[in-house]
């Protein structure tokens, strides 16, 4: 996807010269292209179905993906023990992968004038006295400038340069009379809402399935192995070690009233809806705005319902156990508050 998305950055490199230029047509030329590759990104997303199956990812690559942070329940509190080889060790902490971590994702949202919020908190109007003209928005919060720090050095001191000369939303916003302009910009955050709607879906069928089968799975075993001496004596699988509010141990068979969730996974859902509903918040067209934000069930929402109209009887019923905590690549919870990938 970075090779097929790599044309975006000369090109909106060129539509930010132009927009210092006030050359509009220019502009209109650098977005009508941006959108047409976004537009390609969504196609090329959707080939992972062509020879990637979900019971392969879930079972065998995303293992791999997990991370060390954030991983107390895991049995990690404080990271992972590295041995450099020459008598010294070192505890250390790194988050697992995040599509965040793109230098491609965050240069759209950086060039188009994107903001985004931690999990669950509502957009807030801001005087235009808090920014300065042709500067974009400084992050509101800290998980991208987290995340730039998995780029490579020279990909993460690029998007900071390009922060300070954005300046396309500005441009449009002061030549909104300019129909044409105002158009090929929205088109630009239709098709990069649309990409994270797509990720969505996927997510949906690659890890919420996976994850949701996963347990059903282990509830019935449970069932079985409770009825077993061999079980007492099973030592405690550590991975799936949850934590009581009074500080005790709930290992994967025993009690305990309530677990804590862990920052990686609780809200995954809710954090990928609300960056793509922020994608389309700042469009500036009147009829786009409402096309956009107007609650309108996209093919995303629509494969969440549907899971949640196959599971939810199941899960209403206390037939699922909770979802375990195993940090950014574990089995992520459908809950709507609390936690999210923003909130470390």
């Amino acid at each position: 996807m970075e090779a097929k998305g790599g044309p975006s950055i000369p090109i909106m490199l060129r539509a930010i010269a132009a927009a210092r230029e006030d050359d509009i047509s220019a502009v209109i030329e650098c977005l009508h292209s941006l959108a047409e590759i976004i537009d390609e990104l969504g196609v090329l997303l959707v080939r992972m179905y062509e020879s990637c199956d979900p019971h392969v990812f879930y079972h065998r690559i995303r293992p791999y993906l997990a991370g060390s942070k954030n991983m107390k329940d895991a049995g990690l509190p404080d990271g992972v023990l590295y041995d450099e080889g020459n008598g010294l060790v070192s505890r250390r902490q790194y988050s697992g992968g995040s599509n965040a971590q793109s230098s491609l994702i965050q240069f759209l949202d950086v060039v188009l004038g994107v903001e985004h919020r931690p999990t669950g908190e509502k957009k807030v109007e801001t005087s235009e006295s808090e920014t300065e003209p042709g500067i974009a928005p400084a992050p509101r919060h800290n998980f991208i400038q987290e995340m730039r720090k998995y780029m490579p050095g020279k990909h993460r001191r690029f998007l900071q340069v390009v922060e300070s000369i954005a300046n396309i939303r500005e441009y449009v916003e002061a030549n909104h009379a300019n129909r044409t302009l105002v158009l090929a910009y929205d088109a630009c955050l239709a098709m990069l809402k649309t990409l994270r709607d797509k990720h969505i879906q996927m997510v949906s069928r690659y890890i919420i399935v996976k994850s949701r089968e996963r347990s059903v799975s282990r509830s019935r075993g449970r069932q079985m192995d409770s009825r077993s001496p061999e079980a007492l004596r099973r030592p405690t699988n550590i991975a799936s070690t949850k934590y009581r509010s009074d500080g005790k141990k709930n290992d994967e068979f025993g009690g305990g009233s309530k677990k804590q969730r862990g920052t990686g996974g609780t809200a995954l859902i809710p954090f990928l809806k609300q960056a793509r509903d922020e994608t389309g918040e700042i469009a500036m067209d009147a009829w786009s705005r409402k096309y956009l934000n107007g609650g309108r069930m996209t093919e995303g929402d629509r494969e969440i319902e549907n899971e949640n109209k196959i599971h939810g009887t199941l899960s209403r019923a206390g037939d699922l156990p909770p979802g375990e905590v195993v940090g950014l690549a574990g089995s992520w919870d459908m809950e709507d508050s609390g936690g999210g990938l923003c909130s470390f």
